[in-house]
């Protein structure tokens, strides 16, 4: 069987949308991974999942820093990510993102995405003091740091952050956008060879879920409010920011090139271009 790893968030509905309406033909074991793209790459690494549908940059800095295990086989999500940049509500001292020179950054795992687009957001500001990094490994425990005072601030993505501005728990001081589509699926090099007929299966599912997302947008809402941790107000915005891959194929010069040469900028990435070259046309289906 199958297994596939994927983070609980409104990102996920058109699979679930897909498995509601039996777009897979073959039996698919999924695993909700709270704790980001970082847990992902571990769990792929370690053999525990198949496929994973997590964050660009975490599997694009983590294949040219040398991973060979996993290959990315899709771009699941071409519209940009917002990630939110928030700190404690009792923190009156923080009210904007240019006040970050040096802090202390709670993320979920080092090589996450909230571990990865510090460098960007620190290299975008222009600051020149490094940042602490306290790995805190949740959203709920990222929002209890930056209240206890373990970090000054962390990123999510906005819609999944706004619920706890809303209800005063968290304040937003910011925001970024990666420069880059947003989700990729990947899948482990031993299952592309031991599970090639389920992967393929999935992909075709994956598509499938993701015209009947478009065609559907109220089911879509109602599956996410009834299933996640969103109203149908917040939901039925962000479906006016999502754009999803409808094939699935990868813009080499979009997903590869650009995020490559931001994380390099960023200083993420420090290999010679001829190396991280290397290791992405081995690692990224094209």
């Amino acid at each position: 069987m199958l297994r596939v790893a994927y983070i609980p968030e409104h990102f996920s509905s058109p699979v679930f949308l897909a498995l509601k309406h039996k777009f897979f033909k073959l039996p698919i074991e999924f695993v909700p991974v709270i704790e980001g793209t970082g847990r992902l790459v571990k769990l792929l690494n370690d053999d525990k999942v198949d496929v994973a549908i997590g964050l660009t940059e975490g599997f694009i800095s983590d294949i040219a820093n040398g991973n060979n295990n996993n290959t990315i086989i899709g771009t699941y999500v071409k519209s940009p990510l917002c990630w939110a940049i928030s700190t404690g509500s009792n923190r009156s001292d923080l009210t904007s993102r240019d006040q970050l020179n040096g802090a202390t950054v709670g993320v979920s795992r080092i090589g996450s995405g909230s571990y990865v687009m510090s460098y960007v957001l620190a290299n975008q500001l222009k600051f020149d003091k490094a940042f602490s990094f306290n790995v805190l490994d949740n959203f709920k425990n990222l929002r209890d740091g930056v209240n206890q005072g373990v970090a000054d601030f962390f990123m999510w993505e906005h819609f999944t952050s706004k619920r706890y501005y809303d209800n005063g728990e968290i304040k937003r001081i910011g925001e970024i956008y990666t420069p880059w589509p947003s989700w990729v699926i990947v899948a482990s090099k031993k299952a592309l060879e031991a599970k090639a007929d389920a992967i393929d299966d999935f992909s075709q599912g994956v598509i499938k879920g993701i015209e009947y997302f478009n065609q559907n947008p109220d089911e879509a809402v109602k599956w996410i409010a009834e299933n996640l941790d969103y109203t149908e107000d917040d939901a039925r915005e962000w479906l006016k920011t999502v754009e999803f891959n409808p094939d699935l194929k990868i813009d080499w010069e979009t997903v590869v090139n650009n995020t490559k040469a931001t994380l390099q900028q960023a200083g993420v990435l420090t290999d010679s271009e001829e190396t991280l070259d290397k290791r992405l046309i081995e690692s990224v289906r094209h």
